[in-house]
C-alpha cells in the first residue's frame, strides 16, 4: 500500500473533556483551524485501558482475546473521538496519521482504537508528538549524511541470548542491503561510558537489552549496561551539547517490578519515560517496546522493519507492514503487533529511492549488431593481451598476500596476519580463503567482534558467490566461535546447516567437521553417548580419507574429541590414549593450535592422577606455543591452569602469579569465563592462606559474573561465602 494522505489529530485536554481537529498536512495551512470538543469520562477511560492491559498480559492467544480488543478499542472510538473526528477517519483512505497529544493523553492507547473495521496502527501509519509542559530544551538536530552510520548495541549486560541473536541478525541484513550504510556493532560487557561517549556518532540506534523503570524516580529509569542504569536524567544532559541520533529502536522489556513478557497499568508513561528523554534531548524519532515478546517473533519485527526502511519506506510506514507480517504469520490474536509505537514523524523517510535515467541516444539495431561484433572483435585483442601481459603480474599479488598473511599467522604474528589479509581482501573481496584467516587472528588477539565481523563477511560472500563449499566451512567456523562464546543455540544453527549443506554437496571433509563439532556441542551439553556415536561416523569419514591432509587433521581432531568424552566420564586410561594418538598426528602435521590444547589436556589428565611433574611438562609445552603464537584467549585459560596446578602442589606464590595473569589478561580481551575461573581460584587461594577478606572479594567478583553465565556455579560460590562468614 502506497500512502497518499497525511493528516494530524491534534487532541487537547481541557478540564473533563477533550479538544480536538484533524488536518490534513498535504494542504496548505489553514489561516482558520476548526476543533471540537466533546466531554469526556476519564474515570471510564481509564478502566477500559486497564481491560486493555489485562487482556494483554494473557497467556493464552486466542481469538476472543482478539474479539474482546476489538469490543475496548471500539469503546474508546465511541467515547474519545468527536463525530467529525470519526467521520474524518472512517472514510479517509490508508494515510499518514500523526497524533499530536497532550503529556496527559499519553497513557490511552490511541493505536489500538478500533473503528468498527480495523484498528488504528494498522489502517494508518501512525506516530506520535506530544506537547510536554516541562522546560523546553531547545535541542540540536541532527541532519542524516550520505553514508547513514548505524550502531547496534545488543546484550549489553551479558544475560540476554536473544538480544545478541538479534542484533546479529539485523547487521547481516543492513550487510546484504545497503552500501552506503556503515554499521558497528557492540555486544556484551558495554558500560555507559561507551554509549556517552559513541551514541552521537550514529544516525539509527537499534537497543536490544534491558531497561529498567522505576517507578519512584522516572529520571532514574533507562537502558541497562554493565555499570548501572544509562538514566532518563543523562540522556537529557546529553542533548544539551550533542546532536543524537536520528533514530533510536528501543527494542527493551521494562523489567522494574513484573515478569519481563508482561505490562503493568502505567506501560505507556513507562514506555515515554525514555521516549521522551530521547525526544527531549534531540532524537526525531523514537520506537519502543512496551513488552518483551518472543524471541523469534522480535527478531521477524525487526527483519520486516528494516527490510521496508531499506527500501525507502517511511518510518511509520515501516512499523506498520512489520506489524501486519506479525498478524499474517501469528494471527491477531497473537497480540505481538501490540508491542510497538512510534513517537516522532511517522513520514520521514530515511533512505530515498533512486529512479534510474533512461539513455538519451538510442541506436538502430543494424548498427547496434555492427558495433556489438566490432566491439567483441576488440574486446577479445584487449583480453588477449591481458592475459599474456598482466595478469600474471596480478593474480599473484593477492596470492601472495595471503600466503604471507597465513606464514605470519603460523609464527604468531597476529597484527601483521591482518594487515596483510586485509590487503588481499582489499584486492580481491571474493578471495575467500583469506577471510578465516583474518577472522583466527583477530581472534588470538582477544579482538572478538573483529574476528565476528570477519566470520560473519565469510559467510556474506560465500552465500553471495554461491560457493557452497566455502558456504559450509564458513558455517562451522562461525559456529565454533558462537559456542566458544557460549552461545549454543546459534552454534547449533549453524552446525547443522553446514552438515546439511555438506551432505547435500557430498562434501566429506566439511560433512566430518561439521560432525566433530556437533559432538562437541554435545559434550558442552552433556550428552556424552550423543557425542560418541557422532565421532565415530566422523573417524570413518576421515579415515576412507587416507593420507589426505585435510582428512588426517580431522582425524587428529576426532581422536582428540573423543578423549574429552572419556575424560568427561572420569575414565583417564582411555582419554589419554585418544588424546596420544591425536598429539602423534597433530606432530606430524606440525599443527602447533591443536598441539597446544593436546598439551595442556594430557597435562590435566596427569594433574588428576596426581602426576604433577608429567603435568607441569606437558603444561609447560602448550604454554610455549601459545606464547610464541601470542595466543591471548588461550593464555588467559592456559595461566589459570598452570596456576590450579601450582596450588595443587601448595606453590602458593607461583598460583597467585599465574592466577592474577590470568585475570589480567581476561580483563583485557573481555573474556568473562576466564575472569570469574581466576577470581574464584584467587579466592581459594586467599582462603587457605587465612586472608578472609581478599577470598571474599575475589569472590564476590567471580560471583558478579557466574550470575549472568553459569547460574549453578552462583549459588556455590554463594554457599561457599556463607561458610567462610562462619568460620
Amino acid at each position: 500500500m502506497q500512502v497518499t494522505q497525511a493528516l494530524n489529530l491534534e487532541v487537547f485536554k481541557q478540564g473533563g473533556s477533550l479538544k480536538m481537529g484533524i488536518f490534513s498536512q498535504n494542504e496548505p495551512p489553514a489561516t482558520l483551524k476548526h476543533y471540537n470538543q466533546i466531554s469526556v469520562s476519564f474515570e471510564e477511560i481509564n478502566g477500559l485501558c486497564q481491560e486493555l492491559v489485562c487482556i494483554l498480559n494473557r497467556a493464552a492467544r486466542i481469538e476472543t482475546e482478539a474479539q474482546s480488543m476489538r469490543k475496548i478499542g471500539r469503546l474508546l472510538w465511541d467515547h474519545l473521538l468527536s463525530r467529525p473526528i470519526k467521520e474524518k477517519l472512517k472514510s479517509s483512505l490508508p494515510a499518514q496519521l500523526t497524533l499530536s497529544l497532550d503529556e496527559e493523553l499519553i497513557h490511552i492507547p490511541w493505536e489500538l482504537i478500533f473503528d468498527g473495521s480495523d484498528f488504528l496502527s494498522l489502517k494508518f501509519s501512525m506516530g506520535r508528538l506530544v506537547r510536554s509542559r516541562g522546560e523546553s530544551m531547545n535541542p540540536r538536530y541532527r541532519n542524516l549524511s550520505d553514508e547513514v552510520r548505524m550502531l547496534i548495541l545488543a546484550n549489553p549486560t551479558g544475560d540476554l541470548d536473544s538480544a545478541y541473536s538479534e542484533g546479529l541478525n539485523i547487521k547481516n541484513q543492513f550487510a546484504h542491503k545497503k552500501k552506503n550504510v556503515c554499521v558497528d556493532f557492540k555486544s556484551t560487557s558495554i558500560d555507559k561510558a561507551y554509549v556517552k561517549k559513541n551514541i552521537c556518532d550514529y544516525d539509527i540506534v537499534h537497543f536490544a537489552g534491558h531497561c529498567e523503570f522505576d517507578k519512584k524516580d522516572s529520571q532514574r529509569s533507562g537502558w541497562m549496561f554493565t555499570d548501572g542504569v544509562f538514566s532518563v536524567e543523562e540522556i537529557l544532559k546529553m542533548g544539551q551539547s550533542s546532536d543524537l541520533p536520528v533514530l533510536v529502536f528501543s527494542n527493551a522489556c521494562h523489567s522494574a517490578e513484573l515478569s519481563p513478557g508482561l505490562i503493568n497499568s502505567g506501560y505507556q508513561e513507562a514506555n515515554f519515560n525514555l521516549a521522551g528523554a530521547f525526544l527531549l534531548a534531540g532524537v526525531r524519532h523514537y520506537i519502543g517496546s512496551i513488552r518483551k515478546i518472543e524471541d523469534t517473533v522480535s527478531q521477524e519485527f525487526g527483519r520486516k522493519f528494516y527490510t521496508q526502511l531499506l527500501s525507502g519506506v517511511s518510518v511509520g510506514e515501516s512499523l506498520r507492514l512489520a506489524k501486519l507480517k506479525l498478524i499474517k504469520e501469528h494471527g491477531l490474536a497473537g497480540l505481538h503487533w501490540t508491542s510497538y509505537m512510534l513517537y516522532g514523524d511517522p513520514g520521514f523517510v530515511f533512505f530515498k529511492t533512486r529512479t534510474r535515467k533512461p539513455n538519451k541516444l538510442s541506436l538502430s539495431s543494424g548498427f547496434k549488431r555492427a558495433a556489438f561484433s566490432a566491439g567483441r572483435l576488440v574486446l577479445i585483442i584487449v583480453l588477449g593481451l591481458l592475459a599474456a601481459f598482466w595478469v600474471p603480474k596480478l593474480n599473484p599479488g593477492k596470492a601472495y598476500l595471503f600466503m604471507s598473511s597465513q606464514a605470519q599467522y603460523r609464527k604468531g604474528n597476529n597484527q601483521a596476519a591482518v594487515s596483510l589479509g586485509v590487503q588481499a581482501i582489499n584486492k580481491d573481496r571474493n578471495f575467500l580463503n583469506v577471510y578465516p584467516v583474518v577472522a583466527n587472528a583477530y581472534w588470538r588477539m582477544g579482538e572478538k567482534e573483529k574476528a565476528l565481523k570477519y566470520y560473519f563477511d565469510y559467510v556474506l560472500r560465500s552465500e553471495r558467490l554461491k560457493n557452497k563449499n566455502h558456504l559450509a566451512d564458513s558455517y562451522i567456523k562461525l559456529g565454533w566461535f558462537y559456542q566458544l562464546a557460549g552461545q549454543y543455540v546459534q552454534a547449533r544453527q549453524f552446525y547443522d546447516k553446514a552438515l546439511s549443506l555438506s551432505r547435500q554437496l557430498k562434501d566429506r571433509v566439511n560433512e566430518a567437521a561439521a560432525l566433530r563439532k556437533l559432538a562437541v556441542w554435545h559434550i558442552e551439553n552433556n550428552n556424552l553417548e550423543a557425542s560418541l556415536e557422532l565421532l565415530t561416523k566422523s573417524v570413518a569419514i576421515n579415515l576412507a580419507g587416507g593420507n589426505n591432509f585435510e582428512y588426517r587433521r580431522n582425524l587428529a581432531s576426532d581422536y582428540f574429541d573423543i578423549g574429552l568424552v572419556f575424560a568427561n566420564k572420569d575414565d583417564y586410561a582411555g582419554a589419554k590414549e585418544f588424546y596420544e594418538k591425536s598429539r602423534k598426528i597433530f606432530e606430524q602435521l606440525k599443527l602447533e593450535n591443536e598441539l597446544s590444547d593436546c598439551y595442556f589436556n594430557l597435562g590435566e589428565i596427569y594433574l588428576f592422577q596426581k602426576e604433577y611433574q608429567k603435568a607441569m611438562d606437558y603444561y609447560f609445552m602448550g604454554l610455549k606455543i601459545d606464547l610464541r603464537q601470542n595466543n591471548k584467549v588461550n593464555l588467559a585459560s592456559d595461566y589459570n591452569m598452570v596456576g590450579e596446578l601450582y596450588l595443587e602442589m601448595d606453590d602458593l606464590a607461583e598460583a597467585e602469579s599465574h592466577f592474577k595473569h590470568s585475570s589480567a589478561l581476561a580483563e583485557e580481551i573481555n573474556s568473562p569465563p576466564d575472569l570469574a575461573a581466576a577470581n574464584y581460584n584467587l579466592g581459594l587461594l586467599y582462603k587457605r592462606m587465612g586472608k578472609k577478606k581478599l577470598a571474599r572479594e575475589h569472590w564476590r567478583k567471580a560471583q558478579e559474573v557466574y550470575r549472568r553465565i553459569d547460574l549453578e556455579k552462583y549459588q556455590e560460590i554463594r554457599n561457599q561465602l556463607l561458610e567462610l562468614d562462619v568460620s
